[in-house]
């Protein structure tokens, strides 16, 4: 089993910052790799970012390209989602999940919620004035 723990969200100001930040537990070296996805009211949960545990490849959906950065610590388990030049439309409820599959960790267009395995609580970003 892998427990992930999501923190970090809040309320910011259109154009402001935050980092989210994904804590792994348990069996981590079970899984392939860390997606984020977001679920804004009334829409589906997206995939927005997902990298690769084996080389640290990284992968953004065009929405969040340029603005977004996707890190980790190896030495803590962790995985970041600092995200920049916020905007209204960002705001959502943000996961991570990890996938046993590398599949949909290769493309944002792969990241089907059903193809990752472990998921966390979700963090709430409000960005608004």
């Amino acid at each position: 089993q892998v427990q992930l723990v999501e923190s970090g969200g809040g309320l910011v100001q259109p154009g402001g910052s935050l980092r989210l930040s994904c804590a792994a537990s348990g069996f981590t070296s079970t899984y392939n790799g860390i997606g984020w996805f977001r679920q804004a009211p009334g829409k589906e949960r997206e995939g927005i970012s997902s990298i690769t545990m084996r080389d640290g490849k990284i992968y953004y959906a065009d929405s969040v390209k340029d603005r977004f950065l996707m890190t980790r610590d190896n030495a803590k388990n962790t995985v970041y989602l600092q995200m920049n030049d916020l905007k209204a439309e960002a705001t959502a409820v943000y996961y991570c999940a990890a996938a046993t599959d590398a599949t949909p960790l290769l493309h944002i267009a792969n990241m089907r919620v059903r193809s990752f395995d472990y998921w966390g609580q979700g963090t709430q970003v409000t960005v608004s004035s």
